[in-house]
């Protein structure tokens, strides 16, 4: 279908920190901490733990450290660049605690997990309210089973704006034991090990959107697991995942980027499949006793976009002890672009309203841009569902057509459209790999700014009279910015 851009998602950047009264403790060298662990035992709700340019070596273990609702304890980089923690078993472990923010750190070279958030192994107290934000994992130091961030015990969390690059060959980007109520949103993955993020261990109620994953390991999204009965939160959870929310996602590469292991009421739903290595998806259940855990079934595949080669092992790779036949596959688009005609998926069940060897038109494989051209078949050809936000955070609105895979398709010179686009503050194109053009600017709002995913101000610049501004940003970092003209606000995506 075709959109309006949105500010739906500018409430997820449009940070403003609830701590301005709070104290800011300063850790780095000249500084009156020299580590962060050194702070602690001085900081209260609402203070920034503010950490400056350096290689600290890490190993940090901070537990039963807690900030309040509105007044969040923040572990601060100055630059994601040179604020790193390298080496030592882990960067951070942060055990029992709750209302942490943690952003703007690099953390490479650990021999165990790149960093650890647990419950202390008290189930009964979950740690809570948890943000990592603008962070960098890269390099880990060891490849068995070791993860870049290692979570267990987690609730009510967020993981946004980071990036994992280099995973252990064992090991997962993010993997969550037993976590729930958790979004991770608007990161980036390449080159992991197992998985990109793996959810298990009773693990419930997590989604999984806006992201990217490159080359995103033997199952990009493991969405179910194995784990050892003593360690499932709550303990007697009855299932290895459930209730996750896994859309507007692009996956390239990958033996597998779904697996559904051991899960139930999964939801993979509007993503884009970009070349899987053996299968597009699996079916598992590595957890087997029928008097607890039922078997894999009740999860949903739909208005996804599998574009992939003849090397193709099979679309489907089904395991014992599972209800395959309880899947619901509707309105996904099959795509083999080695030879179209033979693109018909071998699924468990019968697809409603699949697209079978139709070509979907994205704008420029060349540059990862999967979005969609005027024309493609995807267009308005999904099934309406509860998921409202495509990759760019564009909106579908209440009522309207909805399209396959992870970008809604919005044309400049749609008939609906263009009417309202003679008045209507906008950017073009979007997204842009270096130069954008901002159209219909208002000068009596003042100023174009320009803030990132974190709400940090990237740029500005003022304007009087013209209504056009043409801008080279080839030196912001791929990601997604948003744009403002007064009250007016646009999201715009720059592309690798």
């Amino acid at each position: 279908m075709k959109l309006i851009n949105s500010f739906f998602c500018f409430v997820l950047i449009l940070f403003v920190h609830q701590n301005l009264l709070g104290k800011i403790l300063e850790v780095g060298p000249g500084k009156l901490y020299p580590t962060p662990t050194a702070a602690v035992n001085d900081v209260q709700p609402g203070d920034t733990i503010l950490i400056f340019p350096n290689t600290y070596t890490g190993g940090y273990f901070i537990s039963n450290l807690h900030g309040i609702e509105n007044k969040h304890i923040y572990f601060m980089g100055t630059n994601v660049e040179t604020v790193v923690f390298k080496g030592n078993a882990q960067s951070f472990h942060f055990s029992d605690v709750s209302y942490i923010h943690i952003e703007n750190i690099s953390i490479t070279g650990q021999t165990g997990n790149g960093m650890n958030i647990d419950d202390g192994g008290t189930y009964s107290t979950p740690t809570h309210h948890m943000m990592v934000k603008n962070c960098r994992f890269y390099d880990m130091g060891a490849q068995g089973n070791n993860d870049m961030l290692k979570m267990s015990g987690v609730n009510d969390f967020l993981i946004s704006g980071c990036s994992f690059l280099n995973g252990a060959t064992g090991g997962s980007g993010i993997d969550m034991v037993g976590c729930h109520e958790g979004i991770i949103t608007g990161n980036f993955f390449e080159n992991m090990g197992s998985n990109s993020i793996q959810a298990k261990g009773g693990t419930q109620f997590i989604t999984i959107s806006s992201n990217f994953f490159k080359n995103g390991g033997q199952r990009s999204l493991n969405l179910g697991g194995s784990t050892g009965l003593e360690f499932f939160r709550p303990i007697d959870a009855p299932f290895e995942a459930a209730d996750l929310d896994v859309f507007a996602n692009v996956f390239t590469g990958s033996w597998a980027p779904i697996a559904y292991v051991g899960s139930i009421r999964v939801k993979v739903v509007n993503n884009t499949i970009i070349n899987p290595q053996n299968w597009v998806i699996r079916i598992l259940q590595e957890t087997v006793d029928p008097s607890r855990f039922p078997p894999c079934g009740n999860n949903t595949f739909v208005n996804n976009i599998v574009y992939y080669s003849g090397s193709l092992s099979r679309h489907v790779n089904i395991g014992p002890n599972t209800a395959a036949q309880t899947f619901t596959f509707s309105n996904n688009l099959w795509y083999n672009h080695e030879n179209p005609s033979v693109s018909t998926p071998q699924l468990p069940v019968t697809e409603t309203n699949g697209l079978i060897g139709f070509n979907p038109l994205f704008n420029d494989e060349s540059i990862s841009d999967y979005s969609l051209r005027e024309g493609s078949p995807a267009i308005d050809a999904g099934v309406l569902t509860n998921f409202i936000k495509d990759y760019y955070c564009n909106v579908v609105p209440q009522g309207m057509t909805t399209d396959i895979g992870a970008f809604e398709f919005e044309s400049s010179i749609s008939d609906v459209f263009n009417a309202e686009l003679k008045n209507r503050f906008y950017v073009s194109p979007n997204p842009f790999h270096s130069c954008l053009t901002i159209h219909n600017i208002f000068p009596e709002q003042g100023k174009i700014i320009i803030r990132d995913i974190e709400g940090k101000l990237v740029y500005t610049n003022e304007v009087f009279s013209q209504q056009e501004l043409k801008t080279d940003l080839s030196h912001l970092r791929p990601g997604l910015y948003f744009i403002q003209n007064g009250t007016l606000f646009t999201p715009v995506l720059k592309s690798h």
